[in-house]
């Protein structure tokens, strides 16, 4: 059976070493980067790609939910599997319960390479804050957006070295007040939506149909989103 990947290039290094490491030689069609903060663009961006693959059995998506970016998809002549999580920071993690369990212990703001790299994050607003209000303001503005959260979460999947990433996320966390500190991730999940089992780990979309609401929170699993600390989304003051 014919498949094709469509990916955010947010974890495009994690991807590529899970290709690697799974000998999977299915290819990659990526998606840029920054949609997730608009769900509709990043919606519009997805049926736009899925509308021109055809001669396929299956299309596998290496996206969370994202705001529900993915609710209302049509799949064409073809299966779509996708990871039964929020976002890719749940995917990187491993599991909504190892979020949820994090969350727990103290607020979290995560990181990965990727996320810093493409993602409008937030170092990108702080940076954008200062050039509007200076940094006096800024300090005051993020102390409050923050108040909730302890520490930066770098999560380590393995997927590239930590030396150089880590002593970036620190300056950034002493700017913010923040700790920093490397939580373990996994490649797992990603190994498996290129493997399978498509088990109740994946949600499956048939031929012609739409992804729904009733697909997506249909299980009784609680989306790690609705339990633990949110990830900050871009702000305008």
């Amino acid at each position: 059976m014919n498949t094709v990947i469509i990916a955010c290039r947010t974890i495009a290094e994690e991807l590529r070493v899970a290709l690697g490491e799974t000998a999977c030689p299915f290819p990659v069609l990526w998606i840029e980067s920054g949609l997730h903060i608009k769900p509709d663009s990043l919606k519009t961006r997805l049926q736009e790609e899925l509308d021109h693959i055809g001669n396929v059995g299956q299309v596998l998506l290496a996206f969370g939910y994202c705001g529900n970016a993915l609710l209302g998809l049509r799949a064409g002549g073809f299966q779509l599997i996708f990871p039964r999580v929020d976002d890719c920071i749940t995917l990187m993690l491993g599991s909504g319960s190892r979020r949820q369990e994090i969350g727990r212990e103290c607020g979290t703001y995560f990181l990965t390479k990727g996320w810093l790299d493409y993602e409008r994050n937030i170092w990108m607003e702080y940076q954008e804050t200062v050039k509007r209000h200076g940094k006096e303001r800024t300090d005051r503005i993020f102390k409050t957006m923050l108040r909730h959260y302890r520490r930066l979460g770098v999560i380590d999947t393995g997927a590239y070295d930590l030396d150089g990433f880590l002593e970036r996320v620190r300056d950034i966390g002493a700017v913010l007040a923040l700790q920093t500190q490397v939580i373990p991730g996994t490649l797992a999940y990603l190994k498996k939506l290129l493997t399978g089992p498509w088990d109740e780990d994946f949600i499956t979309i048939h031929p012609g149909e739409t992804v729904t609401v009733g697909h997506i929170y249909g299980s009784t699993a609680v989306p790690a989103s609705k339990t633990a600390t949110p990830q900050l989304t871009p702000f305008t003051v």
